[in-house]
């Protein structure tokens, strides 16, 4: 049976600020607006789906000297979540209910005084109490950035005014394109940021994307899947961290992705039951990476990764409150989503 389910993970942005994207061309597969009104297109609305949760987009920015692109992307939230939409902007005030929280990028690696900074300017850009209450953790990924990033002094310091203010930590590591050692850095960074923080101010950590897995690897024994099992086991013992059930199309080989859900689950099952062994339910959450989940799977795509959990589901025999908690009651818990209303 269905049950109720947050989206933990989507991207929307109007067609107007394509330009402040940092990845965007002008022939990119996702350029052309991607907003709430495409992503009701692509998940049919189904019932049980009670929101979504709103993850910055990677625009533009220069960390310390220009803020510009990330506070636009805010001021958009602000749009959505008071539904006073723009002409382009593709959702209707109705859909204000359906985001149920916003992750804006931040300049972590600023340290804690300069990223102060920045809150108090996201929290004006944010234009209300009401708003900002829905802000409810940052990201800023280090898939690619220099090795080291997530080690320096002022990342630190970051993530333990974040933690402080009561702010989760979206984590977006690249073990696919970057290798272990980006995996070893997130141990090494998470021990660090909670050592000598108060239990209830230690930052909460939530991985994205299985932290991206090379799932072209075709044997276990694979020194690629050792290095990211070993990494997975380990980052779930650290206090506070979850897992996003989610990001595999992207890492998957081409002839893969166009494939039905049940032969796209066969190959990933090794690395699925290992999230499952190594989190749990209760710290695992259901998340589709719209719309990136759908470069090079096509509409459906949205459609076919829930299948895929839903398999993941029945063949581990999960209770009715496991499934509860990894279809919406984690995303609950982590983000801390005590309402479900539009703000206005």
């Amino acid at each position: 049976m269905p049950f109720p389910t947050i989206d933990s993970h989507i991207h929307l942005y109007p067609e107007s600020e394509l330009s402040s994207l940092a990845w965007h061309t002008p022939s990119h597969p996702l350029t052309g607006r991607h907003s709430v009104a495409e992503f009701q297109t692509a998940t049919s609305s189904p019932p049980e789906l009670d929101g979504f949760i709103l993850v910055e987009a990677d625009r533009k920015n220069d960390d310390s000297k220009d803020w510009t692109a990330p506070l636009q992307e805010i001021a958009w939230a602000r749009r959505l979540l008071a539904g006073t939409p723009d002409a382009d902007d593709g959702f209707k005030p109705a859909d204000a209910k359906q985001c149920l929280a916003v992750v804006p990028w931040a300049p972590v690696p600023l340290g804690a005084e300069k990223l102060a900074e920045y809150l108090a300017k996201a929290e004006e850009a944010a234009g209300s109490p009401e708003v900002w209450g829905r802000v409810k953790g940052f990201r800023y990924l280090l898939q690619d950035k220099p090795s080291g990033t997530a080690l320096g002094d002022g990342f630190i310091e970051g993530l333990k005014l974040l933690g402080k203010r009561g702010y989760v930590f979206d984590l977006g590591v690249d073990q696919h394109r970057r290798g272990r050692a980006q995996l070893e850095e997130a141990v090494e960074m998470i021990d660090r940021a909670h050592d000598g923080v108060a239990e209830e101010e230690k930052v909460v950590f939530i991985l994205n994307h299985l932290c991206k897995p090379d799932l072209t690897v075709i044997s276990q024994t694979d020194p690629s899947f050792i290095a990211w099992r070993t990494a997975m086991f380990t980052l779930s013992k650290c206090r506070r961290t979850y897992m996003k059930l989610s990001g595999c199309f992207s890492e998957l080989p081409d002839s893969l992705k166009a494939r039905p859900a049940a032969d796209i689950f066969s190959a990933i099952l090794p690395w699925l039951a290992v999230v499952l062994a190594a989190f749990g339910p209760s710290r695992i959450m259901f998340a589709s990476d719209w719309p990136v989940c759908s470069v090079g799977v096509g509409d459906d795509a949205w459609q076919k990764w829930h299948k895929v959990v839903e398999m993941v589901c029945d063949l581990a025999g999960l209770s009715e409150e496991d499934q509860r908690m990894l279809w919406s009651g984690t995303a609950k818990a982590a983000y801390n989503l005590n309402e479900f209303v539009a703000v206005f």
